[in-house]
């Protein structure tokens, strides 16, 4: 081989698509040596036989992957590199979707005033956490904060949040996309309205700006009333909850079904341990109901409505309840639901 069968670097660098730079790099790396030094100058000069792997390592470079397996791709053996290619596009494949949902984001949130914030979550997830928190929202408005669900955006999440001072519930949802953070009031009529149309949508965005709530579906926009007001502390009641002594596992429909349409008094009486749950009204007729208990056997009474109501927000066919004592609130939860929570309070019980 000969000096006029040699390129010079510049002209290699244009010939394969690199910069005389990158193919230093590459040199360096012993990735691609060129063919020769001049002894004198030292300038590197490459061949035209080099061509095929400089074009093949531009293209290894085009699509990132790392230097440690191009070098396999281009000297190891082929069942080696078609293993690398295939996990290299795997890697490639997982990245794609986030990528997706983090551009549409950045693209959302371009489009916003600085002050707003916003999330989108699935419109019927939306539908069935208000329907769960509502029943826990109080009917007569002699404290307006307490007619209304409190919304609270911010960490990739949207809780909703009810109370009548007797039972709290609230919902966590997960949102696909979330930017800022917000709190507000909506009266719970207003949000109950729209929850049969927020359920034929996939995706409704939630956006407050300025105060004013809208829920966005494609090309369909509803605006929601807000409320100024304070309203209670949810997390504080939520983590100064003391540790459950007792829990019990058992049939939410069924004892649903015998609070609703069992013909029982206002107020009964709940018998919890030994595996069952025994309902008693106040003639002392008793139902019993399997269920799944652990810790200490507890006797409580109960509002029939309000206990009823609580289930009947759940899903699943279970619910747990876990207790402290006869006379502390009581944690309620759809047995396979843990973003689902309501409090209720127990009533006290007359002397036996």
């Amino acid at each position: 081989m000969t000096d006029d069968d040699l390129l010079t670097i510049s002209a290699f660098a244009r010939l394969v698509g690199l910069t005389a730079s990158a193919l230093r790099f590459y040199a360096d790396c012993d990735l691609l040596p060129p063919a020769q030094i001049h002894a004198g100058s030292g300038y590197r000069l490459y061949s035209l036989d080099q061509q095929p792997r400089a074009a093949l390592l531009r293209r290894l470079r085009e699509v990132d992957l790392p230097l440690a397996e191009v070098r396999v791709v281009l000297d190891g053996p082929a069942e080696d590199v078609a293993r690398i290619l295939r996990a290299h596009l795997g890697r490639l494949e997982g990245k794609l979707e986030p990528a997706r949902r983090a551009t549409a984001m950045i693209l959302e949130s371009l489009s916003l005033p600085a002050d707003a914030c916003q999330a989108t979550l699935a419109g019927p997830e939306l539908a069935s956490a208000v329907r769960q928190v509502a029943s826990a929202a109080a009917t007569t408005p002699a404290i307006p904060a307490l007619a209304c669900v409190f919304l609270e955006l911010g960490d990739g999440e949207v809780s909703l949040v009810a109370t009548d001072r007797y039972r709290l519930s609230v919902r966590v949802l997960t949102a696909r996309r979330c930017q800022g953070r917000a709190h507000l009031l909506v009266p719970v009529a207003a949000l109950t309205e729209l929850t049969g149309w927020a359920i034929r949508h996939d995706e409704v965005r939630l956006m407050v700006d300025d105060g004013v709530v809208t829920l966005s579906a494609g090309t369909e926009h509803r605006q929601l009333p807000t409320l100024e007001a304070d309203f209670p502390d949810y997390r504080a009641i939520l983590h100064g909850l003391e540790p459950s002594t007792t829990r019990a596992i058992v049939d939410r429909a069924r004892l649903l079904e015998l609070l609703m349409n069992g013909d029982l008094p206002t107020m009964i009486t709940l018998t919890i341990g030994q595996d069952r749950v025994v309902v008693a009204g106040n003639d002392s007729q008793e139902t019993v109901f399997d269920a799944v208990c652990t810790g200490s056997p507890m006797r409580l009474g109960f509002g029939t409505a309000v206990l009823a109501a609580a289930l009947a927000a759940g899903v699943g066919p279970e619910a747990l309840l876990e207790l402290t004592a006869p006379d502390r609130v009581v944690l309620i939860r759809s047995a396979d639901q843990g973003t689902f929570t309501t409090l209720a309070m127990p009533t006290r019980l007359q002397p036996e």
